[in-house]
């Protein structure tokens, strides 16, 4: 393993005394999931630097010795751990789920792709989508084809459309990529496809990956992260379109165009 060079305060003390230029083991390549490894250009300094170290047999306390100085840093990063900046797909991104799923999986420090039609794009990259597939110009699972297989996540908003999104996954999935099946489409013969996909193993034509079928459930660790989020300004409801009450019928009608950005809602009461 190759030795890199650090500027380290021996022991507890005055920084003048303390500090010298060492030889020091690299990290081992293999990083947890959430961690990343930087090569450093830049290191600033502060004040904790010194006067912590100063406090003498107290320091040994709070600071691991030898310490190295230098807690501000900027670099490249060399290598990711596995749970770092995965990458997702959601089919569907400008619907009223793909919407909240775009900002969540930002908010959760994933690479966000998503499908939507061109009148669409500008919103799903507002909300911070950083790939776009224009579903009216291109076919979505070659386009995904072409990233690569590089995804850990596939949700699908959609249902049935691309018919053979799942029966491809494979090629666009990792390993251990999960596809998850939020919408199965509006016949049946959908909703019969999607629990085949989830038995059918894969040497009789099914997907390689697990699939998950989504059901909506109450967690309270999740509602809490998702209020934090709103009440921080970093999480918003796109509304498409607001009905009354008593306009219902006319509400599914909308949302069966299946041209929604956002949600549709129905306004019940006032807060009088």
């Amino acid at each position: 393993m190759a030795d890199m060079k650090a500027w380290q305060l021996a022991t507890p003390g005055e920084v003048q005394t303390t500090l010298q230029l060492t030889t020091v083991a690299r990290p081992p390549p293999a990083l947890k999931p959430h961690e990343i490894q930087v090569r450093v250009i830049s290191a600033a300094i502060n004040p904790a630097d010194y006067k912590v170290p100063a406090m003498g047999f107290g320091a040994r306390a709070i600071l691991p010795f030898p310490k190295t100085v230098g807690m501000d840093l900027s670099g490249e990063v060399v290598s990711v751990g596995s749970g770092v900046g995965a990458r997702v797909f959601i089919n569907g991104g400008s619907g009223g789920v793909g919407t909240f799923g775009i900002q969540v999986a930002k908010l959760l420090g994933c690479h966000v792709t998503v499908s939507c039609s061109a009148a669409k794009a500008a919103l799903c990259r507002s909300l911070g989508a950083d790939d776009v597939i224009d579903y009216g110009a291109a076919d979505v699972v070659d386009e995904l084809a072409a990233r690569g297989r590089v995804f850990s996540l596939i949700a699908d908003n959609v249902g049935y459309d691309p018919p053979n999104l799942y029966a491809r996954a494979g090629r666009v999935l990792l390993p251990d990529g999960v596809f998850v099946i939020v919408a199965a489409g509006k016949h049946i013969g959908h909703a019969a496809s999607a629990v085949a996909n989830l038995i059918r193993p894969s040497f009789l034509g099914g997907g390689k990956n697990k699939v998950v079928l989504y059901l909506t459930s109450s967690n309270r660790d999740d509602w809490d992260a998702l209020a934090q989020w709103v009440n921080e300004g970093k999480l918003t409801a796109v509304i498409d379109k607001t009905f009354e009450f008593g306009d219902a019928l006319q509400a599914f009608e909308h949302l069966q165009t299946g041209s929604t950005a956002g949600k549709v809602v129905i306004h019940v009461s006032s807060k009088d």
